[in-house]
């Protein structure tokens, strides 16, 4: 066993959430060949891809891979200029941004305003299959791009 110094203190008085969350919607995971990924995660895990979606003017195609409770949202650039094209030539591929479900991204957006989050979307915008997204910026999440999704009521 280790001196209990070493142990991690999980029965700290819990501090307010700034965010609700309901659960973790997806992850999203810049590849770079799509076809080539879902037959990855086809083969290893036994999953099926679900809606795929391309947009020009963001420079990317997305397709979901379906786990049951949550998804993998596998992107690839279209081109070498546009932001997931960046990254992708700065870091290689991997995870990309954790994205949360919430019920109100509207209120989660003027909460995270409040708390002094640093927002990279001011307001929400359309995201895949009828969703509405919002990302708030790496630094102010420990490094993590993190994306808000509201799905469709």
């Amino acid at each position: 066993m280790t001196p209990s110094s070493d142990r991690l203190d999980l029965a700290g008085s819990p501090q307010p959430a700034v965010l609700r969350i309901s659960r973790i919607h997806h992850l999203g995971l810049l590849v770079a060949d799509l076809n080539t990924a879902l037959a990855l995660y086809g083969q290893s895990l036994g999953a099926a891809a679900g809606a795929r979606w391309a947009s020009q003017e963001d420079g990317v195609e997305v397709a979901l891979v379906d786990l049951g409770a949550s998804l993998l949202e596998l992107m690839q650039p279209l081109r070498a200029d546009c932001g997931v094209g960046r990254f992708l030539a700065r870091r290689g591929p991997g995870m990309h941004h954790v994205a949360y479900l919430v019920e109100d991204i509207e209120a989660e957006l003027s909460a995270a305003r409040g708390a002094g989050l640093d927002l990279i979307d001011q307001r929400p915008r359309p995201g895949l299959n009828g969703t509405t997204i919002a990302f708030l910026h790496p630094r102010t999440m420990g490094g993590v791009l993190t994306e808000l999704v509201q799905e469709r009521r």
